[in-house]
C-alpha cells in the first residue's frame, strides 16, 4: 500500500512539474520579440503615499499589431524610438501604454482563441484624448487622459492599472457583446469587474509583480497589496478634489469585506468606503469574491510560489471565460457567472481542487448562497471546446422591452431598452441577509432601477428633449467632452436607450 501511495505521489509531483513549465511560459514570453528593450511602470505609477514614484521595468519593445487582438495606438500618431525613456516624459508613456496593451491582449488573446475584437480588426488608442481624471472604452476604441491635482499631472494612460482595466472592456465586448447595451445595474457592475479583474490576472504575467506580492503579502496573496490595490495614482487624483470618492489608497482595492445586496436596496452614490448601486462601487462585490478565491487557488498549490501563481492565475481566467460564455443576461448576473464557474472548477478542474476556494470567495461576499453554491458544483457546463464551437450563434443584442417613463418629464411616454431577459440556465440569485437566496426582480423592475440610476447621476444624454431641463447635470462633468454614458436615440421612429460608453470617472461624480 506504501509503494503504491508513493507512485502515485510521485506522478503527481511529475504533473505539478509538468505544469510549472508550461505555467513559466507566458504569450508575451512564447512569441518572437524584436531586440531592444523599453522603460515601463510594473503595475501603476504611485508607490504607497506617493502621488507617483512605482517600480520602472525594463521589457521587450511590444509589437502592437500582432495577433492575437491587434492594436493601433491612433494618438499620437507615430511611436518615438524604441529605447528606454525616463519616466515623466512622453515616450514613457507612450512605450508603457503599448507595453500593457499588448500584454493584457497576449494574456486574454491566448483564451480567446479566434475572437476579434468588437470595434473592428484592430482597436484603436488615443493616449491623451483631453482634460479629465477619467479613461473609457467606447465601440470606437481606448480613450485615456490627463489633468492636474495638487500640481501634478496625471495621465490616465500612464498606468498599467488603468490600460487593462479599459482593454478588459474592449476583451468583454469581444466575447459577449449582449452586455454592452443591458440595462442592468448588475450587468453594468460585472463589466467593471472584469475591468479590474484584467488588470489583476494581467499585471500577474510579470515575474517581478508575482515575486513581489508573495514577498509582500508573505504568500498570503488575500492581504492587501500593491496587486489587489489598484490606480493607486488617480485615486490620489481624485482624492485632491474628492476626498470620499475613493477608497484611501487607491481607486478600488479587491481585498474587500463587501458584501452583496440588491443593488434596489443601496443609494444610487455613497463614499468610496461604502457600497452603492453605481457600477464602479457595486463591482467591488463579485472582484472580492474572485480575489478571495484566487488567494484561495494559490493557497491549494504544493509550491505557492511565483509559478503556482502564474499557474493559478491562468487557470482562474480561463474558469471566468467559460463562466461568462456560459451565464445566462439575467437581472442577477453576478450569481449565474459565479455558479457557472463553480461547474468548471468542479468538472474541469477536479484534480486541483480548486472549487472550494472559488466557492467559499463567492459565498463570504454573499455572491451565492451557501446552498446554491453547492448545487452549482453539480451543473453541467459546456467543455472549453463545445463553448468555442457555440460562440459565433450566439446572439449579439437581447430581448427588447418597452418601457414606459413618461413621469420622468422627457417630453416622451416610453423607451425601447434592451433587456437583461435571456432563459435564466441555473435558478440561482444572490444572497439574502439573512437567511437563502434574495428576491430576483424582474426584467422590467430592473430596466427601470437601471434608467432611473442613469438620471440620478446625471449620466443620460436625451437627443433634442422635449421638455426644456429634462435632463440631470453634473457639476463635475469635464467641461471639454462629453460624459454621459448612454443616449435616448431616434431609432425606426422609437427612442431606444443605447450606451455610449464604458468609463473609469470615479463613483459619485
Amino acid at each position: 500500500m506504501a509503494t503504491k501511495r508513493s507512485k502515485r505521489a510521485s506522478k503527481a509531483s511529475a504533473a505539478r512539474s509538468k505544469r510549472k513549465v508550461r505555467a513559466r511560459a507566458t504569450p508575451t514570453e512564447r512569441r518572437a520579440q524584436p531586440k531592444g528593450v523599453i522603460n515601463a511602470w510594473e503595475d501603476d505609477p504611485s508607490a504607497g503615499a506617493q502621488p507617483s514614484g512605482g517600480q520602472v521595468i525594463q521589457r521587450p519593445v511590444p509589437i502592437l499589431r500582432d495577433a492575437p487582438f491587434p492594436i493601433r495606438i491612433a494618438h499620437p500618431a507615430s511611436a518615438p524610438d524604441a529605447k528606454p525613456h525616463p519616466p515623466g516624459t512622453a515616450e514613457f508613456r507612450y512605450w508603457t501604454a503599448a507595453e500593457a496593451l499588448r500584454r493584457g491582449a497576449d494574456f486574454w488573446g491566448a483564451l480567446l482563441p479566434g475572437i476579434s475584437w468588437e470595434v473592428g480588426s484592430i482597436l484603436p488608442v488615443d493616449l491623451d484624448f483631453g482634460t479629465d481624471l477619467n479613461a473609457f472604452y467606447d465601440r470606437e476604441g481606448l480613450k485615456f487622459f490627463h489633468a492636474t491635482a495638487a500640481g501634478r499631472t496625471v495621465f490616465s494612460g500612464e498606468s498599467p492599472d488603468i490600460v487593462c482595466h479599459e482593454l478588459g472592456h474592449a476583451i468583454l465586448d469581444s466575447f459577449k457583446p449582449q452586455l454592452f447595451d443591458a440595462a442592468s445595474i448588475e450587468v453594468a457592475a460585472f463589466h467593471e469587474s472584469f475591468g479590474d479583474m484584467s488588470a489583476l490576472l494581467s499585471a500577474l504575467q510579470l515575474p517581478s509583480v508575482r515575486e513581489g506580492v508573495l514577498a509582500e503579502t508573505g504568500g498570503v496573496l488575500g492581504r492587501s497589496s500593491r496587486l489587489s490595490r489598484l490606480a493607486e495614482q488617480l485615486g490620489w487624483a481624485i482624492r485632491q478634489s474628492v476626498p470620499s470618492a475613493v477608497e484611501p489608497d487607491c481607486l478600488r482595492n479587491a481585498v474587500n469585506t463587501l458584501f452583496y445586496r440588491d443593488p434596489d436596496t443601496l443609494p444610487t452614490m455613497a463614499p468610496g468606503t461604502s457600497l452603492s448601486s453605481e457600477p464602479h462601487s457595486f463591482s467591488r462585490v463579485f472582484t472580492g469574491a474572485f480575489f478571495e478565491g484566487l488567494a484561495g487557488m494559490l493557497a491549494t498549490t504544493d509550491a505557492k510560489d511565483e509559478a503556482a501563481l502564474l499557474q493559478v492565475s491562468q487557470d482562474i481566467a480561463a474558469i471566468l471565460i467559460q463562466g461568462i460564455r456560459a451565464a445566462s443576461v439575467v437581472p442577477t448576473f453576478f450569481s449565474q457567472v459565479a455558479a457557472t464557474m463553480l461547474g468548471v472548477a468542479a468538472s474541469q478542474f477536479s484534480a486541483q481542487g480548486y472549487e472550494v476556494a472559488l466557492r467559499s470567495g463567492f459565498v463570504r461576499h454573499g455572491v451565492l448562497p451557501p446552498a446554491m453554491a453547492l448545487a452549482a458544483t453539480r451543473a453541467r457546463v459546456p467543455r472549453r471546446t463545445e463553448a468555442v464551437a457555440a460562440t459565433p450563434t450566439e446572439p449579439k443584442t437581447l430581448p427588447m422591452l418597452h418601457l414606459s417613463v413618461a413621469e420622468y418629464g422627457l417630453g416622451i411616454p416610453s423607451i425601447v431598452v434592451y433587456a437583461a431577459a435571456e432563459p435564466k440556465r441555473l435558478e440561482v440569485a444572490g444572497a439574502a441577509l439573512a437567511v437563502g437566496a434574495a428576491p430576483s426582480p424582474g426584467e422590467d423592475q430592473a430596466a427601470k432601477s437601471f434608467f432611473e440610476d442613469l438620471l440620478r447621476r446625471g449620466r443620460l444624454k436625451v437627443a433634442k428633449p422635449g421638455k426644456p431641463g429634462a435632463e440631470i447635470m453634473r457639476s463635475s462633468a469635464a467641461s471639454t467632452h462629453e460624459t454621459h454614458t448612454h443616449e435616448l436615440r431616434r431609432e425606426g421612429g422609437q427612442m431606444v436607450l443605447r450606451r455610449v460608453r464604458i468609463d473609469c470617472g470615479h463613483a459619485c461624480c
